[in-house]
């Protein structure tokens, strides 16, 4: 939801420069590796209690997540397998980070880290689901549609978790619900333009 807001105005001053001369040295494939090694290392740093170095290596994963489909989308070289790989690290960071909470916060139950697990496994899949029977005129590889909990706000669920790790229970708990109504919504939504329009054809 924050994305579609300040995504224009943070990509022309933060990404556009700086994906032209990234450029010239790297591929959006080697960005995006790049990205999913930097969110696999949340994990070791949660685990040592390195809270603050989670959080900036949560912010850097983030960054180069839109850093590499900009560069894809500048050098003209968007493709299938550059998708499935950034959709997988993608998951791949979200559990990490999750998995890293769960050792900030041993205290609390494993089942919150489940929850949160299941919720983003049920969206992703209503993600997918939806973009993949859905006409796609946008810029990236299939359709993306948007919903209350994206990434953005994912992270700063994350972020606010390792920073204040006595609010864990309440903000895992948040953010699962969030994130199912995220899933529920989305597919309401896909249901009712499906109705509408086949009810617009019988009426033609």
């Amino acid at each position: 939801m924050l994305e579609s807001y300040l995504r224009s105005h943070y990509q022309k001053y933060f990404v556009d420069n700086v994906a032209k001369y990234v450029a010239k040295y790297a591929t959006p494939n080697q960005i995006t590796l790049l990205s999913l090694c930097t969110g696999v290392c949340i994990l070791p740093a949660l685990i040592f209690h390195q809270r603050w170095i989670g959080v900036i290596l949560l912010i850097l994963t983030g960054y180069l997540d839109m850093l590499d489909g900009t560069l894809a989308r500048l050098r003209s070289c968007s493709s299938e397998v550059g998708a499935m790989l950034d959709i997988l690290s993608d998951r791949v960071v979200e559990a990490a980070a999750i998995m890293g909470l769960y050792f900030v916060n041993p205290m609390y139950p494993g089942f919150l880290s489940l929850l949160m697990l299941s919720s983003i496994l049920i969206c992703i899949t209503s993600f997918l689901v939806v973009g993949i029977f859905t006409q796609n005129n946008t810029q990236k590889s299939f359709y993306y549609s948007p919903g209350l909990i994206e990434r953005a706000e994912a992270f700063i669920f994350f972020a606010a978790m390792m920073i204040f790790p006595s609010l864990y229970p309440v903000l895992a708990i948040l953010f699962s619900i969030l994130v199912f109504y995220t899933a529920a919504d989305r597919i309401h939504q896909f249901v009712f333009s499906k109705k509408l329009f086949n009810f617009s054809r019988r009426k033609a």
